[in-house]
């Protein structure tokens, strides 16, 4: 969702990396098809798996605090680039792919366990190590196998048809050879600041973590009266975030939330003033009594549920095109006419299509056999939901590798509400309820938001490949290694993180898209009344911003996510639009926004690494925070200072740049 903008062509990228091939033009890599490079090795592998192992806690934190998951693949690669130049290591560049390749696992899997997995306890479920565990693996897994016949469709075939954001971002970074070591350094300085900012909050609590307009007389009498209150989450994470997202869509996200929290919340505060009774099925005490907070959490929330399922449906529609193609292209590489892989040239070579039939055949028996005896215990249930996962995920596989080469964006979340309302209404059908039928939806969304998820990121790494020049069936074979990591570490940081916060109650962590799968599916299990009215008021405001070319995806999210954590992103948003504009000079525009990426990487990355720590010193029983200190209004006001602070240090050390920089 970054705001991106065509890249001067590099050093070291050919003329043609970024514009379509004309008649009888080939694309020739910056490490030649024609001869070996470094690519597997210890130092690679070593880092890669270390990166997917840290940056998989770190992402499972930030993104079940704040529901957005962070790209790790321009933070890795920047660090893989930098631990090169200091080991003084020659030809790292293919190194450096595979590090950044097999670290990339850390985000996506962790998408498609905190999606979905913490609805288990939202809901008091039982929940075991093995159940998060498989069920990461075996949708990235599913997300590997199913993409690789439509790598070559993707990246060559469709080369400069597609902008690939984030992969254009990593691509850089990784040319950059000498530059990219010292914009490690700029990575490091950020992550430490950011990081001990954030740590300083959540360990000891020397200040509150979101500002409220409840600090001054006339902000607590708009909250009481008309239930209208700003709130503002002061994480240096939150704000590096909205630095990489960009002022268009942190602006459309942020009007989502104001809409929710300046219009709705108002307006049904007013109408329910004088009401006595409870409304609806989401609400245990009468509007009349409830704060702003809660009007948002028992009502308005479901309107951007309602939104966010209606905006993954119309990019469904959009893209079926693409799926079209795209399966048939995956028909023809799967059954047709097969090239022997040791003919091609290594860049064009992939994993044999034996193998993938295999391996996919194998996730098949495995599935079935997690979902019979960890899941569902009936072969028949089973067999129900492995088809499925399998449907499913192959069906939308290429819509997100589509989302992420044009936007940079996978509407993961979106694809797998409409998972968990299919799964659902099919369990129920052929005799799965209550809260057997609840697990078993859950553990199915879980599979394929992952899968989704390892898709749509993978085809970023495949086209990173492509441009510099790596060898695809390398990548595609330890990514599964990747994989493996990433998933026995965000099962892991899940339960600590349950222990130690919780995702239900005052202080708990939001895992927004996981309450909202908790929210859709508990009525549908349970025969209860389901508040499809504000489902469908969710989903015509995600038709009407359609109609008007808004995209409905960003506001959704913004309608449903709490306005604390959405206005420090427009805060990153406003600054990323400053300090690339103010300068006359374009050159000197895009030194300032590459030094300033840096540094909003190196806030998220420290903020949510240190995050990480501060959860297992919690959970090992060191708590120095004063909750009474810490929610007064005095906290409040040190807060803001804090915050302006750390803003101005990023507006700062970003102005810094020079135009040789570029």
């Amino acid at each position: 969702m970054s705001e991106h903008h065509t890249p001067s062509k590099s050093a070291g990228l050919p003329h043609n990396a970024y514009t379509e091939l004309k008649p009888g033009e080939e694309y020739v890599p910056v490490m030649s098809p024609e001869k070996e490079y470094p690519e597997i090795n210890v130092w690679s592998v070593l880092w890669g798996l270390v990166m997917a192992m840290l940056f998989s806690a770190a992402a499972a934190y930030l993104g079940l605090k704040i529901g957005q998951v962070f790209e790790a693949a321009i933070p890795i690669a920047i660090l893989a680039v930098g631990l090169s130049t200091i080991a003084k290591r020659s030809k790292a560049l293919g190194e450096n792919v595979i590090i950044q390749s097999i670290g990339a696992t850390s985000g996506t899997i962790v998408a498609g366990a905190i999606f979905t997995i913490p609805a288990l306890y939202i809901l008091d479920l039982h929940v075991e190590f093995i159940q998060v565990f498989l069920a990461s693996l075996l949708g990235g897994f599913l997300g590997i196998l199913f993409l690789v016949p439509f790598r070559k469709y993707f990246v060559s075939e469709m080369h400069g048809k597609f902008p690939f954001p984030e992969a254009t971002a990593t691509t850089e970074v990784l040319v950059a050879g000498e530059k990219g070591g010292k914009q490690a350094g700029v990575l490091v300085i950020s992550g430490i600041i950011g990081g001990v900012y954030d740590f300083v909050v959540a360990t000891f609590g020397w200040w509150s973590e979101v500002v409220t307009t409840r600090i001054v007389e006339a902000g607590q009498s708009l909250a009481d009266n008309i239930k209208l209150v700003f709130r503002f989450n002061i994480s240096s994470a939150i704000l590096g975030l909205g630095f990489i997202v960009g002022l268009k869509y942190t602006a459309i996200i942020a009007a989502g939330s104001f809409v929710s929290w300046f219009v709705l919340i108002p307006i049904i505060g007013y109408f329910g003033a004088n009401i006595t009774e409870v409304v609806g099925s989401t609400a245990s005490i009468p509007i009349a009594q409830m704060s702003a907070e809660q009007i948002f959490g028992s009502y308005v929330r479901h309107i951007g549920i309602g939104g966010i399922a209606m905006a993954g449906f119309i990019g469904i529609i959009k893209s079926s095109g693409v799926i079209k193609t795209s399966f048939s292209l995956g028909f023809k590489e799967l059954f047709g006419k097969k090239e022997e892989n040791g003919n091609k040239l290594r860049t064009q070579r992939d994993l044999p299509m034996s193998i993938i039939a295999g391996g996919i055949a194998l996730c098949v028996v495995v599935i079935f056999l997690f979902f019979a005896f960890g899941v569902v215990d009936s072969f028949f249930h089973a067999f129900v939901g492995l088809v499925i996962v399998l449907i499913i995920s192959f069906l939308f596989t290429t819509v997100a590798a589509t989302a992420i080469a044009i936007v940079g964006t996978n509407p993961v979340s979106g694809m797998t509400l409409m998972t968990l309302i299919l799964s659902s209404v099919v369990l129920v059908a052929v005799g799965l309820s209550g809260p057997a039928g609840m697990v078993s939806a859950l553990i199915i969304g879980g599979v394929v938001c992952t899968a989704l998820s390892q898709a749509g990121a993978f085809i970023t790494d495949l086209k990173i490949g492509y441009w510099l020049g790596s060898s695809p069936y390398k990548q595609e074979k330890w990514k599964f290694a990747g994989t493996i990591v990433s998933a026995a570490t965000v099962a892991w940081i899940i339960m600590v993180l349950n222990e130690t916060y919780g995702f239900v109650g005052e202080g708990a962590l939001v895992a927004p898209q996981a309450n909202a799968m908790a929210a859709v599916i508990q009525p549908l299990m349970s025969n209860q009344p389901a508040p499809w009215v504000m489902y469908i008021t969710g989903a015509i405001f995600a038709l009407i911003l359609t109609m008007i070319n808004v995209p409905a995806l960003a506001f959704a999210l913004g309608m449903y996510l709490p306005i604390e954590l959405n206005a420090p992103l427009l805060a990153g948003g406003i600054i990323a639009h400053f300090v690339q504009n103010r300068s006359k000079e374009q050159k000197l525009n895009n030194a300032r926004r590459e030094r300033g990426t840096l540094i909003a990487s190196g806030f998220i990355a420290g903020g949510a690494l240190l995050g990480v720590i501060s959860a297992i010193l919690r959970y090992l029983g060191f708590n120095w925070v004063d909750p009474h200190w810490q929610e007064s209004h005095m906290a409040e006001i040190i807060a803001l200072f804090a915050f302006l602070a750390i803003a101005a240090y990023m507006v700062w050390d970003a102005l810094r740049a020079k135009e040789e920089e570029a």
